[in-house]
């Protein structure tokens, strides 16, 4: 239970909570524990005096005549009545219960009770509608087979009742004075407790927007620190993320300015009076793979773009590999045709055993689509020669397995630069090819949003020249995880 409650959370109003709440709940609590105590503390002085009072009674029965008598003296008689708090009452009964002296109506021990001559007790009972407190002995009596007398002697509890209360006052006004002043101190400390965290937050509002180096975790407190250490994790990732995209950019930028400035160039020329047709065709036809280049750039930039902010968010459904495969090699033949490649699929059929995978299948398609322009971009080939690509799914079903390979017949990567080429816009030296350098980066986040691992190796060890395949593993969970779907599925 809260006692403030607020609309935002503090932690200054939490810590307050739940340090003023058992203190204003426990102190009730202690009022009653001390009320008990005192009613205790009260009663025994005069308990010792009832029982005073009975012993001293005791010795006054005697036996007279076989008979036992009792006589008490006019002096002792207003020693026992001169109380003007309470009302003192006695009883003497013989050995036959006759009554010797005192009330009548006073309240007999309890049947059961163990008869012990000598012995005083203290019990609690009611006589004329008051509670009262009643000390008794029995008096042995000196005759035979004769039954011990009783004496007993009862108070009213009112003398008790102002002590108890007397004490209660002097334990619980001070206690009053206390309580505000234990808050007020409590509030102290947390305002001093908590200034630590007032002092680091002014330390990062004072901070110039572009600062991002790691505050200082020597200075908050012990507690503190892990929450500065976390806020240093989280401003290192952001400084590299703003350098990356700042790399990215001029990049982009860079990769841009080579196209748009031919186009420019272009234009100019053409726009030349002394321009004749075959020239002006020439031009035009520079200006066209200058915009086709620029298009395909922008759309690479794109597609990385969509592939690094999918992340965990995207759409995840049972997809054919195989049938992707299938279907982004048919895309490719044009292209393949244009070169004069000769462009294939191999391996594992749609529909076959593992060869199912959960993904995205718009971005699959895309980073088998960018492992075929790569191998038709960097494979020479001729009327003459023809390169080779080849497009691969290789399934293991029973071992949980699913590899996609495209291999080619072209120059390959050498093994020093091979991860270098997951780099936006790193291109390998002396292919004098005209690429953008983002279509390994683009097939490396994508494999890596679908847990699979990729790899780069020659195609033909030993061999001039050596080629290249890159084999994209998917992860053995969710491969087998698909597969039991699918068997699920079936049954």
């Amino acid at each position: 239970m809260k006692i403030f409650q607020r609309e935002q959370r503090s932690l200054f109003g939490e810590i307050l909570d739940w340090m003023l709440t058992p203190l204003l709940l426990l102190w009730p609590v202690s009022l009653a524990l001390t009320w008990l105590v005192a009613q205790s503390i009260a009663g025994k002085p005069f308990d010792r005096a009832l029982e005073y009072n009975v012993q001293a009674l005791a010795q006054l029965v005697t036996v007279q005549g076989q008979k036992a008598s009792f006589n008490l003296p006019q002096p002792a008689r207003e020693i026992l009545r001169a109380d003007d708090s309470d009302h003192v009452y006695y009883q003497v009964l013989g050995a036959k219960g006759e009554l010797l002296s005192g009330e009548r109506d006073f309240p007999l021990p309890p049947d059961d009770e163990r008869v012990i001559p000598g012995e005083t007790r203290l019990r609690d009972d009611e006589m004329r509608s008051l509670d009262v407190r009643i000390a008794y002995t029995w008096v042995k009596l000196d005759l035979p087979g004769a039954v011990p007398a009783l004496v007993q002697v009862a108070e009213t509890r009112e003398k008790r009742s102002v002590l108890a209360t007397e004490i209660i006052k002097g334990v619980m006004l001070p206690q009053l004075v206390i309580l505000p002043l234990a808050v007020l101190l409590v509030w102290l400390a947390l305002v001093r407790g908590i200034k630590p965290l007032s002092e680091l937050e002014e330390r990062i509002r004072a901070r110039k927007p572009d600062d991002l180096s790691p505050l200082d975790e020597k200075v908050v407190p012990l507690e503190v620190a892990p929450l500065v250490s976390s806020v240093n994790d989280l401003l290192t990732r952001l400084k590299d993320s703003i350098a990356t995209q700042k790399r990215f950019l001029a990049d982009a930028a860079h990769q841009l300015k080579t196209p748009l400035a031919g186009l420019r160039m272009q234009a100019d020329l053409a726009q030349r009076e002394q321009f004749n047709a075959e020239e002006l065709k020439q031009s035009l036809k520079q200006i066209g793979r200058s915009s086709i280049r620029a298009t395909h750039t922008v759309n690479q930039l794109l597609a990385l773009a969509r592939a690094e902010s999918s992340g965990k968010a995207i759409v995840r459904q049972s997809c054919d590999l195989a049938a992707l495969t299938m279907e982004a090699v048919q895309d490719s033949v044009p292209r393949a045709m244009d070169k004069q490649l000769d462009l294939g699929f191999d391996g594992a059929q749609p529909g076959a055993p593992g060869v199912t995978v959960q993904g995205n299948p718009t971005l699959l398609k895309e980073m088998i689509r960018n492992l075929l322009d790569n191998a038709i971009i960097y494979t020479p080939s001729s009327s003459d020669k023809p390169g080779v690509v080849t497009a691969r799914v290789l399934a293991d079903p029973f071992g949980g397995v699913l590899v996609l390979q495209v291999e080619d017949s072209g120059p390959g990567i050498p093994e020093s630069e091979r991860e270098l080429v997951f780099q936006p816009f790193y291109r390998t030296l002396g292919t004098n090819v005209d690429g953008s350098g983002l279509g390994l980066p683009i097939v490396r986040e994508i494999a890596r949003q679908h847990q699979a691992e990729i790899t780069l190796e020659d195609a033909h060890p030993g061999q001039t020249p050596p080629g290249m395949r890159v084999s994209v593993r998917f992860a053995v969970a969710t491969t087998v995880q698909t597969e039991a779907e699918a068997a699920q599925a079936a049954l």
